[in-house]
């Protein structure tokens, strides 16, 4: 799925100056890209002969998820990471617990009296897949590497200044400003360590079809459409459970539904899977025909609301829209209740998290801000609500809040439903242009700084209207004095001290409704039943290395 403030924030920085070089790889066929016959033809190019690994079995992995670089620094797509975080390995990870675990570092970063220069110890004995040493130098020259060229430059750049080493296998960053989450930060499969040998080349530019990393797979092959993982017999950790994954995508839903049900794949991914199919697939697994697993729930569904112009620059407005969202009732006959209610721009699962920020469902309330504003008597407030067109669940969300307020507030306001797609809409944002319109985000590593930050933060402001920032850029263009320091100074606390700043930023962003969280959403996965039970690890990605079929 598409994620739209990463598109924005890449477009509105303009990082990259060139577009993507397309991947040199052979493309597949468009034949065996349509309908469930042409997957039927790809499944089986991925099949034949099916080689195993010392016996064990060679596994297909599927999803919607087209892969256009395998280049960290250029990806961003839920894709791109998934199949990063198979081939790469990053400094710290986060396990299925939510807990930090150190990966291709020792420990915990070490930080400075003053919590500006942290030092990260790592681990030796580590190789690339081209048979290069991971060191020190090779972390520095991928930073470096990322923070020059990096689509989401801004996630390194924005809080780490200068990286050098200063011994082979210690790192050492320099901070902009203390920020405690710093190894959260660092588990972001986009600065997974690149061998120096094989990137020398491309240190401005990308390499799209070919990665040289130090993960428990090294990629074989790549097409946008397809990607061969063999284990990595030089690995440094736990070897691979399976013989390899063969990751293929297909844009239909259906093909890839009945690919399962049929056993033409061995694993499906969730991601941007039609809901109902995904009800179908979470039946079939209690009736125990299938393996179902499910990770953290950490992308967010929300509306955003232009606040710099009438008619949602009136509070009383955006309060009465806010009251007037029946997230229950949505939740319930939109995503089958796969997408739970949210009140919260945080999820539930991070610290920091304030599930009730957000006011929930009341008709009267609404009806009442409705009236003090002049509606509600004779006359309705016409509010236009922009969906995406090539999203299923967005347009089945604008027919069900319409037919929601038609039915309990129908005498003071009416939603107009306008369809746009996708990329089209991420363009127009940052330019105002839309009083209302449903996206989503899902941070880069979980940490509530990377979902406050992208929607809130405003580096120049006038009064409540940000003129230049996230805050801009994400189409809501509200800003409060003050705000920018206290997010700031968020990233600088730890533990309650924090999470009860993040809380109170939280309740202040509520009190003004520049955005209504609307649903959460966790990825799932399910596998045939001689199939190990999927698992995910707590950033959201399903664990390749894990799955294996006797």
């Amino acid at each position: 799925m598409p994620r739209a403030l990463r598109l924005i924030q890449w477009l509105t920085r303009t990082l990259i100056q060139s577009p993507i070089k397309k991947n040199l790889a052979q493309p597949i066929p468009l034949a065996l890209l349509i309908g469930s016959l042409g997957l039927g033809l790809l499944l089986s190019s991925c099949r034949a002969p099916r080689p195993s690994h010392e016996g064990i079995k060679r596994l297909v992995v599927a999803s919607k998820n087209r892969v256009d670089t395998v280049d960290p620094a250029g990806g961003y797509t839920f894709g791109a990471m998934q199949l990063l975080s198979a081939i790469g390995d990053p400094l710290y990870a986060i396990n299925a617990r939510g807990q930090l675990e150190p990966r291709l570092a020792l420990a915990p970063p070490q930080l400075s009296a003053d919590g500006l220069t942290a030092r990260v110890e790592l681990r030796q004995g580590v190789l690339f897949h081209d048979g290069t040493p991971f060191n020190a130098a090779a972390m520095v020259f991928t930073l470096e590497r990322f923070l020059a060229i990096g689509k989401l430059s801004y996630l390194l750049g924005d809080r780490v200044s200068g990286v050098r080493a200063v011994g082979p296998y210690t790192l050492e960053l320099t901070l902009n400003r203390p920020f405690s989450a710093l190894a959260e930060l660092l588990s972001a499969v986009n600065l997974t360590p690149l061998s120096p040998s094989a990137y020398r080349n491309h240190r401005k530019s990308f390499l799209n079809d070919r990665f040289v990393g130090t993960g428990p797979y090294r990629l074989s092959f790549f097409t946008n459409q397809q990607q061969r993982l063999e284990p990595f017999a030089g690995y440094w950790g736990v070897r691979a459970a399976n013989g390899g994954i063969d990751l293929v995508s297909l844009s239909n839903s259906t093909a890839l539904f009945g690919a399962l049900q049929s056993g033409e794949v061995d694993v499906l991914l969730s991601t941007s899977l039609e809901i109902d199919q995904q009800a179908a697939l979470r039946r079939s697994a209690t009736a125990g025909k299938l393996q179902e697993g499910s990770g953290p729930a950490l992308e967010i569904g929300y509306l955003t609301l232009l606040t710099d112009q009438p008619p949602l620059n009136d509070p009383r407005l955006r309060q009465a829209v806010a009251y007037s969202l029946d997230r229950a009732t949505i939740s319930r006959r939109v995503t089958l209740g796969l997408r739970p209610p949210l009140r919260d721009l945080v999820p539930p699962s991070l610290k920091g998290s304030d599930p009730t920020a957000w006011p929930s469902y009341s008709p009267a309330r609404a009806r009442a801000l409705y009236r003090q504003a002049g509606y509600c008597q004779g006359k309705r407030l016409s509010l236009p609500l922009t969906f995406r067109s090539n999203i299923p669940a967005d347009r089945m969300f604008a027919l069900t809040w319409q037919a929601q307020l038609r039915q309990d507030l129908g005498d003071c306001v009416e939603l107009e439903v306008t369809g746009m797609e996708a990329t089209t809409a991420y363009r127009q944002l940052g330019e105002g242009a839309f009083p209302l319109i449903l996206l989503e985000w899902m941070g880069d590593f979980p940490d509530a700084d990377n979902y406050l930050v992208p929607l809130l933060g405003c580096e120049e402001a006038r009064g409540e209207r940000c003129l230049k920032g996230a805050s801009a850029a994400s189409g809501s263009f509200w800003a409060k004095p003050g705000l920018q320091q206290e997010l700031e100074r968020s990233a600088s606390l730890t533990g309650p001290a924090r999470a009860a700043q993040l809380r109170r930023i939280q309740r202040q962003t509520a009190a003004a409704n520049p955005y209504l969280p609307v649903w959460l959403v966790a990825p799932r996965a399910w596998a045939q039943r001689n199939v190990s039970q999927p698992r995910f690890d707590g950033s959201g990605r399903l664990l390749l290395q894990e799955l294996n079929k006797p």
